[in-house]
């Protein structure tokens, strides 16, 4: 029987205390590139001023107060003080542009806005002055920086304002809340249409971030590199609130990732935990500065966020030297994590699956057309149920009840098995199947064969139109650097051990992939431009979006097949 993990009862701000008063002296954040550490006490110090903050601004509970920013420690500060006061925290992702934007605000009811000036080259500051009067409800823009234009408060004049509010008004505030309550709002996007707001509660999210660290073995002593966006599912519930709950020290490389980055973060921290989605590991493991790094420290950590090959996952752990790293599986809709592989968990097991039900989530394989639950070996649609599970979409009741049936199970739109041991492999997306011929393909597969190939550093797997099979078979592939390889090649190397019908018609070469923000892989602009650059034009239905979208928010977490 499992335990009651501590935080089962407890809201956010609540959890934080209780981390704060067992660990006071402890070091909690650490942000290399701003220079910025404190220990837990500390940390829940800055958390309450910033809570009476939103207080003075009469943020209530229930309100929906939004965040537009990169990986800076205003943004973890936020995110706990709201959470203190019962406020909805609105993550925004950082690409969004000023039509995404004013969606987002618009939608999820926002009445204030956190920023920081600039991400790349989008001007934030101009950006949120266009919007500012198409969103009815938006009352307040707040600079996380100590400059502002002109109708917006700095960071300083917002945090100076709550010394108007008493401790004790805050207090009452905490006293009020419920973990039931939501507690955070995270867009997701489709293949199509606009980005769904999944609300999630502090229950939800705690639990998610205990039981993540339990199966990694995360303790207080951990020190854990997170190089992964905040405003995705993975940083703020896996890193933020996993490190917080276990008392572990959550180190942050810089605002956004950068290889060397997170190098540094390791080896000059002596992180013993990290974390990340295949293409960052990738480009830590091919930087030119890793044959002289000491990465001694690592123990553990996870990959999630994508697809995970094999090989890198083999990599991780014999290079990198994260011996316990785990892969875990999931989307946003499950708080995020679904299945989790164990740090004692074999190696091979650790490659080649994504592991087995958190404790209290309950899984299974269902036939996507007849609904019948399958049996072991059996390949279906993965569908989830228990505490992990959202709310609902905000404002979408539609899309909701699309979403979870009736006795509560979750439809993740994955298709995976379950082995005779209980752990699960992830198959592919029922959305990506390609059917040839009448032969179901599946990406996935042909991708971690392509893996074995000594010329194959990535290969991204689609499906084109054709007018004779229906589709055909296409693959980007990235080589390794000083490696040159043919498209025959390819071809031929296929032919050896895969059926004639999933042996590409289509290879090309690239030297990247479209990525998302998060780092990962934006298949369907890999199939708008392989049409395009083969002459296939045929109408393609696009995204809502035109950055993120659609996000396969399904693969939140990694997934990984033999």
């Amino acid at each position: 029987m499992t335990a009651i993990p501590p935080v089962d009862g407890l809201t956010i701000g609540a959890a934080l205390r209780r981390t704060a008063a067992h660990h006071p002296d402890r070091e909690a954040l650490v942000f290399l590139q701003q220079g910025f550490r404190v220990t837990y006490a500390q940390y829940d110090q800055h958390v309450d001023v910033v809570a009476r903050a939103l207080l003075a601004l009469d943020i209530r509970r229930g309100d929906h107060v939004a965040v537009w920013a990169t990986n800076w420690p205003e943004w973890v500060l936020l995110f706990m003080a709201a959470s203190r006061i019962g406020a909805v925290l609105v993550t925004v992702n950082p690409a969004y542009r000023t039509h995404e934007l004013a969606y987002a605000l618009r939608q999820s009811d926002t009445k204030a806005l956190f920023l920081i000036d600039r991400f790349k080259s989008s001007d934030y500051f101009a950006m949120a002055g266009e919007v500012r009067q198409e969103v009815p409800d938006l009352r307040w823009l707040i600079s996380m920086k100590d400059h502002a234009p002109r109708g917006m408060l700095t960071w300083p004049q917002f945090m100076g304002i709550g010394d108007t509010v008493l401790p004790g008004e805050l207090r009452a505030r905490e006293a009020e809340l419920s973990p039931a309550d939501p507690i955070n709002l995270q867009y997701t996007s489709g293949t199509t249409g606009f980005p769904k707001g999944v609300l999630l509660t502090h229950r939800s999210v705690l639990l998610n971030a205990w039981y993540v660290g339990q199966s990694q073995g995360l303790e207080p002593e951990d020190r854990v590199c997170v190089p992964v966006p905040f405003y995705h599912c993975f940083g703020v519930v896996i890193g933020v609130l996993g490190c917080a709950v276990r008392g572990a020290t959550m180190m942050v490389p810089d605002e956004y990732f950068s290889p060397e980055g997170v190098l540094d973060c390791v080896e000059r921290e002596r992180a013993t935990s990290i974390y990340g989605v295949p293409t960052m590991f990738v480009a830590a493991l091919e930087h030119e500065s890793f044959p002289g790094r000491d990465m001694s420290s690592l123990r553990t950590g996870i990959m999630a966020g994508s697809p995970c090959p094999v090989e890198v996952m083999n990599r991780v752990v014999t290079d990198m030297g994260a011996r316990g790293v785990t892969i875990a599986y999931g989307l946003t809709e499950a708080s995020p994590a679904i299945t989790q592989t164990r740090a004692d968990d074999p190696v091979e097991v650790r490659v080649k699956t994504v592991g087995r039900p958190l404790p209290g989530v309950e899984v299974r394989i269902v036939d996507p057309g007849s609904g019948d639950v399958l049996g072991d070996g059996q390949q279906g649609e993965l569908q989830a149920r228990g505490h992990n599970v959202m709310l609902g979409y905000y404002g979408m009741p539609e899309e909701t009840a699309e979403a979870i049936g009736e006795d509560g199970w979750l439809h993740t739109g994955d298709l995976a098995l379950r082995e005779s041991d209980g752990n699960y492999r992830i198959t592919g997306r029922i959305k990506d199947m390609i059917i040839r011929g009448g032969e179901n393909v599946y990406p996935r597969e042909i991708e971690e064969f392509l893996y074995a190939h000594p010329a194959v550093e990535s290969a991204q797997v689609v499906g084109v139109p054709d007018p004779r099979f229906g589709e055909e078979v296409c693959v980007w592939i990235r080589t390794r650097p000083g490696v040159e390889c043919s498209a025959e090649e390819i071809r031929a190397f296929c032919r050896e051990r895969l059926a004639y019908f999933k042996v590409p018609r289509y290879v090309m070469f690239v030297d990247e992939f479209p990525l998302t923000v998060t780092g990962k892989v934006q298949k369907f602009k890999i199939r708008q431009e392989a049409i395009r650059k083969l002459g296939l034009e045929v109408r393609e239905e696009g995204p809502g979006f035109d950055d993120e979208a659609p996000d396969d928010e399904a693969l939140e977490l990694a997934e990984v097949t033999s």
